[in-house]
């Protein structure tokens, strides 16, 4: 008699240790050239700095030769300095010059670059919109109003001129808790509210930095009315080693909480559904990505003013060399974002007359920007 094959009985697995075989979406892999592409952009990133510190007018460029430069700034390096050789006695102001005004020029300007390229990746992958940057959530226009009002109030020169960045950085917050209040219900946060809200609170924000420039020019005062325009348009002519040292450690603090961060980052880029179903307290990552990425941008708008497109166009391009993965993404944007203003510094203040370096940046990153979004929408389709 054959026998008849009996279907095998597995033990039920209890309810509670039941696995959830929904499948999960998994982030396309980093680019496998992404070690190439960040070690050129480093490259590319320093040589640029050198460039930037050594270029200027004609006549200073023939006696501030490049080993001139790297002798300087050799003799400020520990380790290094007593193998250098002292510089001549005919060039005084060569250490002035060099140490004084153009390195911390260049190293805010790659501080900058960083904290909003970092804030732009941070904001683009939490909301899921290409479109989103640090300058939509309302953060640049609640510090630009902040800045300005401490220079109309004639207080820049306060506690040895921090008072300006300060009044800032503060201002820049107050935004951002106001807007994240209006999208906030419920004790959830809708990322397309946040983002309205954060253009229309930056809208009214704006509107009052006009009216304080409106009051700055009845007052007929040249030079605040220079300040004013200077820190709306953005420029890095004021950074000094004390704007570098408050820079540092919101880079360095900012871009490792967003780095550690990069396993969610990439969950909530897919989708926040999909995030939530693999454990991510999505409502407490958002709100600490918004925190983290207003805390940047507040810090750089506090001491360059509005820089556009940074934060907009850099993450785009870094997605394009290396792909979406967050752990290889944020420190190429950063590199990149870097780049991208060290270059628009020196084509400021070498060949346009030292022109704010925001007019620069929206200049170079408009038309980057509709290429593209053109060949995006081309490939869709």
């Amino acid at each position: 008699m054959a026998s008849v094959p009996t279907e095998e009985i597995r033990p039920q697995e209890p309810a509670g240790r039941r696995r959830d075989r929904r499948p999960q979406i998994v982030m396309p892999p980093a680019n496998r050239h992404w070690r190439m592409a960040f070690g050129l952009l480093l490259l590319a990133l320093i040589g640029m700095a050198l460039l930037n510190v050594w270029m200027g007018s004609v006549e200073t460029m023939a006696v501030v030769r490049p080993g001139l430069v790297l002798q300087v700034i050799g003799r400020h390096i520990p380790l290094l300095d007593a193998h250098v050789p002292p510089l001549p006695a005919s060039l005084p102001f060569v250490d002035s010059l060099v140490w004084g005004e153009r390195v911390p020029r260049a190293l805010g300007g790659v501080l900058v670059g960083m904290l909003l390229a970092m804030a732009g990746v941070a904001f683009q992958s939490l909301l899921m919109n290409p479109l989103a940057d640090p300058y939509m959530v309302g953060v640049s226009a609640g510090s630009a109003l902040g800045s300005v009002i401490v220079i109309l109030l004639g207080g820049a020169g306060l506690l040895a001129g921090f008072m300006q960045p300060l009044g800032a950085f503060v201002a820049g917050l107050l935004a951002m808790t106001l807007v994240y209040s209006l999208a906030r219900l419920h004790g959830r946060l809708s990322a397309q509210t946040f983002l309205l809200a954060g253009i229309v609170i930056g809208t009214f924000l704006w509107s009052l930095t006009q009216l304080c420039v409106a009051l700055a020019v009845r007052n007929r005062d040249p030079g605040m009315a220079g300040q004013i325009l200077s820190q709306l348009l953005g420029s890095l002519q004021y950074l000094g080693w004390r704007e570098v040292g408050l820079l540092l450690p919101f880079a360095l603090v900012g871009g490792v909480a967003l780095w550690a961060s990069w396993r969610e980052l990439d969950m909530m880029a897919v989708s926040e559904e999909s995030a939530a179903h693999q454990g991510v307290d999505t409502e407490a990552f958002k709100r600490r990505v918004i925190v983290a990425g207003s805390l940047v941008t507040a810090a750089a708008v506090s001491v360059s003013g509005i820089i556009a497109f940074v934060g907009l166009v850099v993450p785009h391009i870094a997605r394009r060399l290396v792909g979406p993965r967050h752990n290889v993404l944020l420190p190429t944007a950063m590199l990149l974002g870097g780049l991208m203003l060290e270059m628009s510094d020196w084509l400021s203040r070498v060949f346009l007359n030292s022109l704010e370096i925001g007019v620069v940046t929206s200049l170079i990153g408009a038309p980057v920007f509709c290429y593209l979004l053109r060949r995006r929408m081309t490939t869709r389709w």
